[in-house]
């Protein structure tokens, strides 16, 4: 048996082109570390190897077909579970400080400042779509109609429309489908670019396509989806003119847009970080196992602590995908004890260059047997950005 080697991976994407044929379905599959035969997470070593080919600190061994995620739930304190009011507004609070002192810096902060000023501004927002994250888990409070207030609230100023997104609940992408890739020259190029240098703001396309179509909910839902348009547009109506008149079109850029962007940055960066690595394939529904996907096919990354207090802790996932009603203040908590009970099939890694320009180079198209195939493989003639990624990007992990 042997493992995968980084410059086949990088260099030549993966070999096999046989692809799922199957209609896009949005559920169709969901990420579970499951062992292929063969499979190279079987040894210590392989997954050692992988682990700093891909720039992980660990690469999980499979988890036994016998473990249920009730076992897994059972084994975790009944405290983690506990909602705890002023833990819930004490996040609201920090949030709003380091929101509104980003918003100081931008003011005050010359022209050559404003890019730090601006990456602390958007790290501050995204704590506001976890606070509505948790009310959309009824992870927040235990009064739901305060979750909803709250929850909507709080993604006013990203102008995400709350009853959608808690509709649709987290995002996981999935790889792109042969049949999609094959679609069209433009579609192609347009995903090339997606899933290559502009994926760290995907997140703006998944935004834009699934949250503001009113045909994608059920007709018992669309009542309140309206409610929380209506409060995406007041704020867009009323807000946006508001900046503008107070700072101009530049003030609107500088105060708004670019904390927005900053936002967005890090909604994809976690999302790709946490459901995304090559070595964790996608499931159809017949094969997939809720266990597996959730302890075994999540990524636990770490990052500057800074990044983890303005962002409440959402980078320590895999209890949340255990169980989506821990709160984001207990996550550190319930994963000490997974880690204690769990932790030789944990994926765990540390925020990095190596990480990054893996899931960006490597990760794209949809393969059966090795999980991705990259771009450059499938369509050399046409990628040259995922060609300008591996060059610029470094690779240290």
């Amino acid at each position: 048996m042997t493992c995968l080697k980084w410059d086949g991976l990088l260099q030549k994407g993966v070999k096999s082109r046989r692809f799922l044929n199957t209609s896009r379905r949005t559920n169709f599959v969901q990420a579970v570390a499951v062992p292929v035969s063969p499979s190279p997470l079987d040894t210590a070593e392989c997954r050692e190897q992988l682990a700093e080919t891909y720039g992980f600190k660990q690469i999980g061994e499979p988890l036994p077909d016998n473990v249920t995620l009730r076992d897994i739930i059972e084994s975790l304190p009944k405290e983690v579970f506990e909602i705890d009011d002023v833990k819930s507004w004490k996040s609201v609070l920090i949030s709003i400080t380091s929101y509104a002192l980003g918003l100081y810096m931008i003011a005050k902060s010359p022209w050559y400042l404003l890019p730090l000023a601006w990456a602390w501004t958007g790290t501050a927002v995204t704590g506001f779509f976890v606070i509505g994250h948790d009310c959309a888990h009824k992870s927040f409070s235990r009064n739901k109609l305060v979750e909803d207030i709250v929850g909507t609230l709080a993604f006013l100023p990203l102008i995400y429309p709350y009853e959608p997104w808690r509709l649709f609940e987290d995002t996981a992408w999935h790889p792109v489908w042969e049949e999609e890739f094959n679609s069209s020259p433009a579609l192609r190029k347009a995903i090339i670019y997606g899933y290559g240098p502009f994926r760290p703001w995907m997140s703006i396309a998944h935004w834009l396509i699934w949250h503001f179509d009113l045909k994608k909910f059920r007709p018992n839902e669309v009542n309140r989806v309206k409610i929380s348009l209506a409060c995406v547009f007041a704020f867009m109506f009323i807000g946006w003119p508001l900046i503008i008149y107070k700072t101009g079109i530049v003030g609107w850029i500088k105060f708004w847009l670019m904390p927005w962007l900053g936002y967005h940055f890090w909604m994809s960066t976690f999302t790709m970080v946490h459901h995304t690595a090559p070595h964790i394939p996608f499931k159809s529904s017949d094969e997939w196992n809720a266990a597996q996907a959730q302890l075994n096919g999540t990524v636990h990354c770490d990052y500057p602590n800074w990044i983890e207090i303005l962002c409440h802790h959402i980078n320590v996932h895999i209890p949340h995908h255990i169980s989506p009603r821990i709160p984001s203040y207990n996550l550190h908590a319930a994963h000490k004890s997974i880690q204690e009970n769990w932790g030789k099939y944990l994926n765990l890694a540390t925020w990095n260059w190596r990480l990054m320009k893996t899931i960006m180079t490597v990760c794209h198209v949809y393969d059966k047997d090795q999980n991705y195939a990259a771009f450059d493989q499938l369509a050399p003639e046409e990628s040259q950005p995922i060609g300008f990624l591996k060059k610029v990007m470094p690779d240290y992990a």
